[in-house]
């Protein structure tokens, strides 16, 4: 997009125009005092103690004439000593704090300083159990041959490995030199042409301002390999050609997405495969998405998860939720821009039905979730931030959008998200502040369609309003036909016309088929459709569930196979939940614990509190 030249120069200076008095109740950061607009690291990866260990440089912007006071959020760093220029360029011995580590927050770092300093440098390590890095031994990744390593920072992972203003309230450019093992290829969330020569010492730049928990680092047995013009793959060499082929939409994507909301403003686009042990399907780190390969299905099925973190680009990284209960302004946003990204490049059927199948996970999910937390704007009470996602932010953000593109007109309403991504570029956001920004540009601009009442509901109140989309599919309407003619014995199951079904309608068949058959249909399902065996595990999750639900034991040694190998978490957590509610908690502990040592920390504490 073509930013104002205001917007644009607070991007390259790592400022924001958004006031920094958003309370995030999760940083002990004073950003009132001062604010870090620059970080430096110089980290050298060490695989044999699991550490990272160096420096960072933060270059300090003073609010407040009398400050001398820098507080930083850790967590599990051991801080070795820390040192800072003076107006003169010379360097002295800084005193500090470490204070004892609070559960949610980590230990509060504080610096004192004799006067105020424009730069100051803290040496430290961060410690094996870091929450925001995963380690992994040769054997446990695909190429077998050397150990890698990566980062989560999202949401508020980034002070296990750096001290840091761990907030989205505040954006930071960023610039490193990263030290490996010479066979081993470093990459970041910045400009990677440092990385293009295997060497073992790798610098990079990120000159756009962006929020800490979107800085991201990789490193292992990395090849690389371009799409096009704009978009490459690193990957380890077993994966890197399927990945191609399964993402060469990905600069069409780009090129739609800029024709409905401006310009790409971040330069590359390029993606990171990680290994299976990776917590999510995807982090939207700038320039250099993260990717489970659990999306390479080989019919570019499950792409709509490239269509989401590339969707970030604008909603997320470029216009950022000032706080993690305003999670939804991330969320809500990019899964709109993302379905509306599969429609322009794969179609309006498509994305209708992917629009239904998350609208029926939503309404299934606000069952099991209290009240409160069915809100957009959440209020998480201390809660650790990571609380927060849930399909809640996701598909009712979606659902709220959608609801506003049908009452105005997409034409209307694509104007106004727009501006919206114009107006508040490399700026972070809180829910009031939209809800103002909304009811000027849109609500206001065009009387009488939706009250301010009517998007606070959305916003404000739990569950759906009355008059919510609920996005129906004709093709799924077809499944359901043949789905209950075979339940009511008038169709056999080799009769349906599944030759053709598409990822969609299978995932559509499976979720709605019900909990209570017995296990002579399972088998039979099972038989036709050889489900148990399923490549895909979009569609060997919904096969699970279904059949942990109806005690159906065949699945049992490939369910064991599935839980070990992949450790994406929309993928494993409810199905250990499952296993648990159904009977089979003895079983799901000992697969449990062979498979959590490749499991990263965040899936390792989610699944740890299930079996409490």
């Amino acid at each position: 997009m073509k930013l104002k030249p205001l917007a644009l120069a607070l991007a390259m200076a790592g400022l924001s125009q958004h006031s920094l008095a958003a309370q995030d109740e999760h940083t002990y950061a004073n950003l009132d005092e001062v604010v870090s607009t620059h970080l430096f690291l110089d980290l050298d990866v060490d695989f044999a103690d699991k550490q990272l260990e160096g420096f960072v440089e933060h270059s300090l912007e003073w609010k407040e004439d009398s400050a001398r006071t820098l507080v930083l959020d850790t967590r599990d760093l051991e801080i070795d000593r820390v040192i800072y220029e003076d107006s003169q360029g010379k360097w002295y011995k800084a005193d500090f704090t470490l204070a004892p580590r609070n559960d949610v927050k980590g230990a509060k770092l504080t610096i004192r300083f004799a006067q105020q300093a424009p730069k100051v440098r803290i040496y430290y390590n961060s410690l094996p159990q870091a929450s925001g890095l995963q380690w992994l031994t040769p054997e446990q990744t695909a190429s077998k041959t050397q150990p890698f390593m990566y980062s989560q920072s999202q949401a508020i992972h980034a002070r296990s490995w750096i001290p840091v203003q761990d907030t989205p309230a505040m954006r930071v450019t960023y610039s490193a030199r990263i030290e490996t093992p010479e066979n081993v290829r470093a990459v970041m969330s910045a400009d990677n042409t440092g990385a293009f020569i295997k060497d073992g010492d790798y610098f990079f730049d990120m000159p756009q301002a962006i929020p800490p928990y979107l800085i991201a680092i990789g490193a292992g047995n990395l090849e690389y390999k371009e799409m096009s013009h704009q978009t490459a793959i690193f990957a380890e060499p077993q994966i890197l050609d399927a990945s191609v082929a399964e993402f060469n939409d990905t600069q069409a994507m780009i090129d739609k997405t800029e024709g409905m909301y401006g310009e790409y403003a971040w330069g590359r686009y390029d993606l990171l495969m990680l290994p299976p042990s990776f917590p999510f399907g995807g982090m939207e780190n700038p320039r250099l998405s993260f990717i489970t390969p659990t999306v390479v299905a080989g019919d570019k099925s499950l792409v709509n998860l490239i269509a989401h973190e590339l969707a970030h680009s604008w909603s997320g990284n470029l216009v950022t939720n000032a706080t993690w209960e305003d999670l939804w302004l991330n969320e809500g946003f990019t899964s709109y821009v993302e379905n509306r990204i599969m429609e322009e490049v794969f179609g309006r059927e498509r994305a209708v039905m992917e629009q239904a199948l998350d609208s029926a996970g939503l309404r299934a999910q606000l069952k099991t979730i209290d009240a409160p937390d069915t809100r957009l704007n959440l209020k998480l009470n201390g809660r650790d931030p990571d609380d927060a996602f849930s399909s809640v932010p996701y598909t009712k953000g979606q659902l709220f959008l959608i609801y506003l593109e049908q009452q105005f007109g997409r034409d209307t309403f694509d104007t106004f998200v727009k501006q919206y991504f114009s107006d508040h570029a490399f700026q972070s956001v809180t829910t009031d502040e939209f809800v103002a920004y909304l009811d000027k540009h849109l609500l206001k601009a065009h009387p009488g369609v939706v009250s301010l009442e009517k998007a606070k509901e959305w916003i404000y109140q739990p569950g759906l309003p009355a008059d919510a989309p609920n996005p129906t599919s004709d093709v799924f309407d077809k499944v359901d036909a043949q789905t209950t003619a075979w339940l009511a014995g008038d169709k056999q199951l080799s009769a349906l016309p599944t030759a053709n079904w598409t990822v969609h309608e299978w995932l559509h068949f499976l979720n709605n088929l019900p909990r209570d058959l017995n296990n002579d249909k399972m088998a039979e399902l099972d038989a036709q459709f050889n489900l148990t065996a399923s490549t895909n595990k979009e569609v060997a999750f919904a096969w699970f569930m279904l059949a942990v639900g109806n005690g159906y034991e065949a699945i049992y040694p490939a369910l064991d196979q599935h839980l070990s190998s992949i450790g994406r978490r929309k993928l494993i957590v409810p199905l250990y939940k499952a296993l648990i509610a159904n009977g089979k908690r003895d079983w799901a502990y000992d697969v449990y614990q062979g498979a959590r040592p490749g499991y990263h920390p965040l899936a390792q504490g989610t699944i740890d509190a299930l079996f409490k």
